[in-house]
């Protein structure tokens, strides 16, 4: 286990650009990021894993509709994960009787996924920061085991994104501040998903029908042009995240938004927070 990563070795200058915005948890918790042992004592391997989410829907470049990230259709996945992440520990344990440490994460704690998942060869971070691979797309989700068990590594992936600067060009808030750099306090979802309080004015047209993330940089990329559709049911998309009412959710209720986004990863933005993009959303729907 090389640690960092070499995906890592640029995060202290990445914090020190003020790209992470208002993600006061990346500074807290650099040094575990950069240094599993200080999550894991002992932590000798690093076991990443990737879960296929995308369905046979279109892409939000296809469709004309108010749109929720393609993540966050289903059930949350920090759930589907910590499931399947159990499984998994269970074989392990069951595989290998000798007594080891371990831990599971996705999206959960201080271990830098996409970093870790470059190097075990699940696939390359591509220039839209996103981790491809070259026969599934983008369209997964990542969970990791940290383990005390000394483990031979994989090689890392290819990079295989050449010249191609689709993701880049195609950003409509232009949060990329070079190749392979992002910007979060441009970022969509960034923006509508993570940022408390007011959105900056001048993003609000470039947000266009995005209620809840975006996945335009994704939906341009060669890479996912496949389509592969993953196989687990609890991805399937929920009406309400399919086709939002974004008129009912400029004034839903905390109570209400409780109710109808149980269980769901929606609920990151809160109550506030989607009633804050439902309004741009609509201002946006009448321009059109």
């Amino acid at each position: 286990m090389e640690s960092p990563p070499p995906a890592l070795k640029n995060l202290e200058a990445w914090l020190a650009k003020g790209h992470a915005g208002d993600m006061a948890w990346l500074e807290r918790q650099k040094e575990k990021r950069l240094d599993p042992t200080l999550v894991l004592p002992g932590a000798k391997s690093v076991i990443s894993v990737g879960l296929v989410y995308n369905t046979d829907r279109p892409y939000s470049t296809e469709t004309s509709q108010p749109w929720v990230s393609r993540y966050a259709w289903g059930d949350d996945y920090h759930g589907v994960m910590k499931e399947k992440l159990s499984e998994l520990e269970a074989l392990l344990k069951k595989e290998l009787p000798s007594p080891f440490n371990m831990r599971s994460y996705s999206d959960t704690g201080p271990v830098s996924e996409k970093a870790w998942a470059a190097a075990s060869g699940i696939g390359w971070i591509g220039k839209n920061s996103n981790l491809i691979n070259p026969k599934l797309g983008s369209w997964f989700f990542l969970g990791e085991i940290l383990t005390d068990l000394d483990l031979a590594p994989d090689q890392p992936a290819e990079d295989l994104c050449g010249s191609c600067d689709r993701c880049i060009k195609a950003c409509p808030t232009q949060a990329f501040s070079a190749d392979y750099e992002l910007d979060a306090r441009r970022c969509i979802s960034y923006l509508t998903i993570e940022k408390r309080g007011a959105i900056p004015e001048e993003f609000h047209e470039a947000i266009g029908l995005n209620l809840y993330g975006c996945d335009i940089c994704q939906d341009v990329c060669p890479w996912n042009h496949w389509k592969l559709t993953g196989q687990h049911a609890a991805f399937a998309p929920r009406p309400e995240n399919w086709d939002p009412d974004v008129e009912k959710l400029k004034n839903i209720s905390d109570e209400e938004f409780a109710r109808v986004y149980h269980g769901s990863a929606i609920k990151r933005s809160k109550a506030e927070g989607m009633r804050r993009n439902a309004a741009i959303v609509s201002k946006n729907l009448n321009r059109t």
